[in-house]
């Protein structure tokens, strides 16, 4: 019975996303597409803007050419750096802030998942000033325009730039959770290559394999579309020819480039087919132990893949081929386990851990409440877990 709530609650949101305002970002593509970004910001009639970012990005001088750019269009800006690694309410709060008191007209999200996050939690008070962070976990809770997003991805990995969601975390309750609201997705996306180049190799590997997690957990699904899979088949192979050379060679301006693309269409591709159990889990490990997001699903992705079993064999399968992993003669079964075997050797060559450090046994059965009540009934997964398996995972991944 169970499983039937699941599914039917799960092709009752499939077929709502077809009637849904999906939007798609424009796109400024290319070496050095940011020296645009202020010329356009202009034609919109902006005359302020706040930018949400890190401190990480203001330490190292990456946005220095962008405000310049601002101040010769005119444009006044405020700059908010103080969003952590799994940004927080108080930080969406501080930002919105910001935000009103100076009269803001749009925002400008600088940085990883976590500044895009944040920034997108900021639209969402800006379009919904009475309702609070708390009030708008879950699906289709904004339903209201937010002010012109415009998201600069400085990393390649969490596709953010092309989705309707913003995770957000509790530091009181440890809990993380999204807002997920068609609203949410940026109006503008800017992939510049060289904003990557000065990525130190273990980001670009966690931040990779979060691209790689997120095509894959939309491919094995079941709400894909032909559009869905086209973009996470093209991301898993951008993923496999690019990124082990750009943890290698963060020089090479086409391997970053690919991986920025990579990362654009996973984040297409999920955020209308959604992701699965690696997500859930990941998102406790990030409230509860500050695990940066994409290492979290760099270490989980092939233990859950595994315990799929045979429901995944077939799209795993399917995507063996797509990376040159398979021969005619091999069965599905066979070419599955290619496929999950090379992700490990993928992660072992990045010197990705193969364990979680610092799970403390009592705090797993409140992380397994949290990533079931996340995945369940939501999430159109291969096959649907429940506590047991859940238990099982994080004993497994657990140092």
């Amino acid at each position: 019975m169970y499983e039937l709530y699941c599914r039917t609650y799960q092709g009752t949101m499939k077929m709502a996303s077809y009637v849904l305002p999906w939007r798609e970002p424009v796109l400024l593509q290319g070496e050095n597409s940011l020296a645009k970004l202020p010329k356009l910001i202009k034609t919109k009639n902006l005359e302020s803007v706040l930018i949400v970012t890190d401190q990480g990005i203001t330490s190292i001088g990456l946005m220095d050419d962008f405000l310049e750019g601002l101040k010769a269009e005119g444009i006044k800006f405020f700059v908010y750096d103080k969003t952590v690694p799994n940004p927080t309410i108080d930080n969406i709060e501080e930002a919105y802030q910001m935000y009103k008191a100076n009269q803001c007209q749009g925002i400008v999200a600088f940085g990883g998942g976590s500044p895009m996050d944040c920034a997108k939690g900021v639209g969402a008070r800006a379009a919904k000033p009475n309702k609070s962070i708390p009030k708008m976990k879950g699906v289709l809770k904004v339903l209201k325009s937010i002010p012109p997003l415009f998201a600069i991805p400085t990393t390649a990995g969490t596709g953010s730039e092309a989705t309707l969601a913003a995770v957000v975390s509790n530091s009181q309750t440890h809990e993380k959770y999204a807002i997920m609201d068609t609203s949410l997705i940026p109006h503008y996306a800017v992939l510049d290559p060289l904003l990557t180049i000065g990525l130190p190799p273990h980001i670009t590997a966690a931040t990779g394999i979060d691209a790689l997690t997120h095509a894959v957990e939309a491919y094995i699904g079941k709400s894909n579309t032909k559009s869905t899979t086209r973009w996470s088949i093209e991301a898993v192979k951008l993923t496999f020819d690019n990124l082990y050379e750009c943890y290698e060679n963060g020089t090479n301006v086409t391997a970053r480039t690919n991986m920025q693309r990579a990362a654009y269409l996973a984040g297409m591709a999920f955020t209308r087919a959604y992701v699965g159990y690696v997500h859930a889990i990941a998102h406790t490990l990030g409230g509860f132990y500050s695990v940066p997001h994409g290492l979290a699903n760099a270490i989980i992705l092939p233990y859950v893949l595994e315990y799929y079993g045979e429901s995944v064999h077939k799209p795993l399968a399917e995507l063996a081929d797509v990376v040159g992993l398979g021969v005619p003669s091999y069965t599905e079964e066979l070419k599955a386990k290619k496929f999950i075997k090379a992700v490990k050797q993928l992660n072992k060559k990045m010197n990705i851990p193969e364990k979680v450090s610092g799970i403390v046994d009592s705090d797993i059965p409140l992380m397994v409440e949290r990533a079931l009540k996340e995945a369940n009934p939501l999430y159109p997964v291969p096959k649907i877990l429940c506590k047991d398996d859940l238990l099982k995972l994080y004993h497994m991944i657990k140092e």
